[in-house]
């Protein structure tokens, strides 16, 4: 679940099973959250769960400052760092697991993936809308990614809901999903039934292709 902004939506969550939250260290996102009410929130996270930061062209240090100010897990870079940013920040956090994220259109090709494999952990795919970064509610057409021929595990985003997570799953057969404005009663308050029946879907769809836990 991304856009944790509040205790209350990120506890529901984790009770749920959510594996992994994202924090939003974007000023211009209307789910930003400063590093410093993030902490308050993740100094009440029980262990094992990922705790994720969203960046987006933010330099080096200052991706490293917040890492470890919050003691995140994971971080996804959402804007336009190209391989060698993105290797700089892996040397820079050697234990924090570097994505890189993608805006995902018609446009699309392999050759804009397959840079970064060798640099990141895995890839976020998000959907394309001009000028805006992520975080928009729309969905792409998830039969673009037969043709990426992507080599890496891939967290898929973009406009996901519990209308159309299952119809996601099995077209995309991602390595785990990335929901945010589809459970939301207004940017950064979660829908905690929607997010349950969000999370339901999602581990039925596992159980199904992979059988019982």
């Amino acid at each position: 679940m991304c856009g944790t902004t509040r205790l209350d939506d990120a506890q529901k969550a984790i009770d749920l099973g959510v594996d992994a939250l994202g924090f939003i260290f974007v000023p211009s996102s209307a789910r930003y959250i400063e590093p410093e009410k993030a902490r308050e929130i993740t100094a009440e996270l029980p262990p094992f769960i990922t705790t994720v930061g969203v960046f987006v062209n933010e330099g080096v240090i200052e991706i490293e400052e917040t890492v470890d100010y919050l003691g995140l897990s994971a971080i996804q870079l959402h804007g336009d760092e190209d391989p060698d940013f993105c290797k700089k920040v892996v040397r820079a956090l050697p234990s924090c697991t570097v994505m890189k994220a993608f805006r995902v259109g018609e446009h699309t090709q392999e050759t804009d993936l397959s840079p970064f494999n060798e640099r990141v952990k895995g890839f976020v795919l998000d959907s394309y809308v001009k000028d805006q970064e992520g975080g928009t509610g729309v969905s792409f057409d998830w039969q673009i990614l037969a043709r990426l021929n992507i080599q890496k595990p891939f967290v898929l985003a973009g406009g996901l809901s519990p209308e159309n997570i299952n119809n996601a799953l099995d077209i995309a057969r991602p390595y785990g999903v990335d929901v945010n404005s589809g459970i939301e009663l207004s940017p950064g308050v979660k829908n905690h039934e929607e997010l349950e029946r969000f999370i339901f879907q999602v581990r039925a769809f596992d159980d199904k292709v992979t059988g019982p836990r």
